[in-house]
């Protein structure tokens, strides 16, 4: 992989890099500003050279969250567009930036490598990690066996968990054995997690909960409970209780498996032990019960939720707003959207659409057009699809 000096953009090219981000060229951005605009438009940009002229012009970086989600996406789009090349020369371009050389921004870069399926330049940037003057520590080694699971590639993670740590001298941390267990989890194997607890053991190197919460989701997956119930007394042993986070993940594998009714029967157990149940627990519990059907019992929760002094948060009334106009429940729904909107949530015009219309149906047409009313105030670019919406309505 050839690693070469970043090349000076000329004043017109900086001028023009500029101006994608800032047509007013005469206010100059700041930093967050600059990942503002690269992340807006890379969310609608198809076109892949405009998406590297976007990335260049914003100096993206891995320091913050705005950056790392432009970077994502970036990536995502290229990849999409099968834009291969362009990622490559992309991240040796990044990589040659002596504000990005180090372990941090390396490791990071193998990650992106594995979003765009190229785990050839991921293994290669591993391997030459060194002739940039930086340690290879287990820090890099963990974003490679991360990248091979962002890329589906699980026999990969564990061929790189038994050779490299011995072929390039790194010690294993948690986090390493906490993503081979994922990638174990994720691919159907979740039993070979208990190889690598035996592992961790023989290293010194104490299991947390976020072990065990991973092997109990493989194992939720696969269906065999009895592991689940073997996860939860092996964490009695190594001294864990299993915290709300955990219950989460108990409550998120049942509703996936439509068992939602097992789930909530958590939540009970959860309450009566006098633990706190967090707004993810009723939210999980709440798109779990709208999925299967059963509305009332979500809204039931709802007010639960409320009852017990935990606030629901936008998605909660999101999805609940969306599968109740799904359900014909448009009362309801209405109720819980005014809810939203008195608190700033608005949700997206596909669930506004069906509730509107759904109002209109039922011979709520004032309500229906009050609404609409809002959305124009609100969202005045989309003025001209609510006019649309509006001359659907019953005279």
């Amino acid at each position: 992989m050839a690693y070469f000096s970043r090349p000076r953009l000329s004043l017109a090219q900086r001028r023009c890099f500029s101006s994608i981000l800032n047509p007013d060229s005469k206010t100059p951005l700041t930093s967050r500003e600059k990942s503002r605009a690269a992340l807006k438009l890379l969310k609608s940009e198809k076109n892949p050279e405009r998406i590297l002229e976007i990335c260049r012009a914003a100096s993206l970086t891995p320091d913050s969250p705005l950056d790392r989600s432009a970077f994502s996406i970036a990536i995502s789009q290229l990849a999409g567009a099968n834009y291969f090349e362009g990622i490559r020369s992309f991240l040796d371009e990044l990589k040659a930036r002596p504000d990005l050389r180090n372990e941090r921004f390396l490791a990071y870069s193998i990650v992106l490598y594995g979003r765009a399926d190229l785990l050839d330049n991921a293994l290669q940037t591993f391997d030459k990690i060194p002739d940039l003057g930086v340690e290879r520590t287990a820090k890099s080694l963990n974003a490679l066996l991360f990248s091979c699971i962002v890329a589906k590639n699980y026999n990969e993670v564990k061929r790189i968990y038994l050779e490299f740590p011995k072929k390039y001298g790194i010690e294993p941390n948690l986090d390493t054995y906490n993503t081979v267990i994922k990638a174990f989890s994720e691919s159907g194997s979740s039993s070979s997690g208990y190889s690598v607890i035996a592992e961790m053991d023989r290293k010194r190197c104490r299991p947390n909960a976020t072990t065990f919460g991973t092997l109990i989701a493989g194992f939720y997956r696969e269906e065999k409970y009895d592991d689940v119930g073997k996860v939860l007394r092996l964490m009695k042993e190594y001294d864990i209780s299993p915290g709300i986070s955990t219950y989460n993940i108990r409550i998120r594998s049942l509703c996936k498996l439509k068992k939602s009714m097992e789930a909530k029967a958590l939540l009970d157990g959860i309450v009566s032990r006098r633990m706190k149940p967090n707004s993810d627990t009723y939210y999980l519990l709440i798109h779990g019960f709208c999925k299967e059907g059963n509305l009332d019992e979500a809204k039931n929760l709802m007010k639960k939720m409320v009852n017990n002094g935990c606030q629901p948060d936008g998605e909660c009334y999101f999805t609940l707003i969306y599968f109740l106009c799904q359900g014909g429940d448009f009362e309801s729904a209405l109720q819980f959207c005014k809810e939203s909107l008195a608190k700033g949530w608005v949700p997206n015009f596909t669930t506004m659409k069906l509730l509107v219309n759904g109002l209109a149906s039922i011979s709520r047409v004032d309500e229906a057009r009050e609404l609409v009313g809002q959305m124009k105030e609100k969202f005045p670019k989309f003025a001209d699809k609510w006019n649309e919406v509006e001359e659907g309505f019953p005279k």
